[in-house]
């Protein structure tokens, strides 16, 4: 047992062994079962963006890992990115793209009682292009009711994030604005709060509420650090993105608020675009995001440790990660204060 300022590492194991039927992992997503079971699913395959890459799953059961499933799998595309997510209705929904080409991507979704049984998958937003709901991290539920799914775009020269609004449990979707950027071509003067972006931009936001709709996201971004953003309409609108003093190797991130206020973020903090993927490294604030202290590295040294996937039910944090494309990691935390 590992106790390191504030959290306590419970469990750190990898979901399944080599002996599977996929050369290559990534992009790990978990959910806790109303049962109280975890499951976690994942995209694989030959290799990222081949034609058999598939979404498959796990479920963690008496402290055991299940053999993988194949969750998703039709029509012979890449398959990207799933996001697990249960509702307050304890109703389960596995968000997943397909498509060869990101900015051609397409959202599916399907929907399962218990996380073992799901219906047929369908499209998110009917003739949607491009990627519509969560793109890599889960969906935030307001005061309201309101969804509020962490989105982003991707094209061969701009990345630009956004949130997806659902008044409906996820039957119609809305777009926010996008989230503003300083970008390097604009003639505006830059401002305290802004720096210009030279790169591509920010995508797959992380989302929290500091009240019923003052609602903020962290963002993987081109420039070196972690970027914030923040709304007060309840994320129809958003500030210009700014930076925040955590570094950002343009890898995935996700963060978890516990109940009293305090966020929990686990990155890669090296300040590169497309640097390392190690370490792979907790945060934490106490805040509201303004400020963060570095309480845990989960892995350092060569490899690649990437794409975390978080959830927190009460004082325990559930984490999946990526481990060098062959496995998947998960973690089990609890807070101590």
């Amino acid at each position: 047992m590992n106790c390191q300022n504030g959290l306590t590492l419970n469990q750190k194991e990898f979901i399944f062994t080599r002996e599977v039927p996929f050369e290559s992992c990534h992009a790990s997503t978990l959910v806790v079962l109303p049962g109280g079971q975890i499951m976690s699913t994942w995209f694989g395959g030959s290799q990222e963006g081949a034609g058999d890459v598939a979404i498959w799953g796990s479920w963690r059961e008496n402290g055991q890992w299940s053999q993988p499933v194949k969750v998703a799998d039709r029509d012979d595309l890449p398959h990207w990115n799933p996001v697990l997510f249960r509702d307050r209705e304890n109703q389960i929904y596995l968000f997943y793209r397909v498509g060869w080409e990101i900015p051609d991507w397409r959202t599916r979704v399907m929907v399962s009682q218990d996380g073992k049984n799901w219906s047929a998958p369908h499209p998110l937003v009917p003739g949607d292009r491009g990627g519509r709901g969560p793109v890599k991290n889960k969906p935030l539920i307001r005061e309201d009711g309101t969804w509020l799914a962490p989105a982003s775009l991707e094209t061969e020269d701009r990345w630009d994030a956004f949130v997806d609004l659902s008044r409906d449990r996820g039957e119609t979707w809305q777009k926010s604005e996008l989230v503003p950027l300083q970008r390097a071509d604009q003639k505006e003067a830059e401002t305290k709060e802004s720096v210009v972006v030279e790169g591509k931009g920010v995508i797959q936001p992380t989302l929290w509420t500091s009240g019923p709709k003052t609602v903020h996201m962290l963002l993987r971004s081109t420039e070196g650090r972690v970027f914030r953003s923040d709304s007060r309409d309840g994320g129809w609108t958003w500030s210009r993105a700014y930076p925040v003093e955590v570094p950002n190797n343009n890898s995935g991130l996700d963060a978890v608020q516990t109940r009293d206020g305090n966020l929990i973020l686990v990155c890669n903090p090296v300040e590169k675009n497309w640097g390392p993927r190690s370490p792979l490294t907790i945060f934490l604030s106490t805040d509201n995001g303004t400020g963060w202290q570095r309480i845990m590295d989960l892995e350092e040294g060569a490899g690649e440790y990437s794409y975390p996937s978080a959830v927190i039910e009460g004082k325990k944090i559930h984490l999946t990660y990526t481990y060098d494309r062959a496995r998947i990691v998960y973690v089990g935390l609890k807070l101590l204060i």
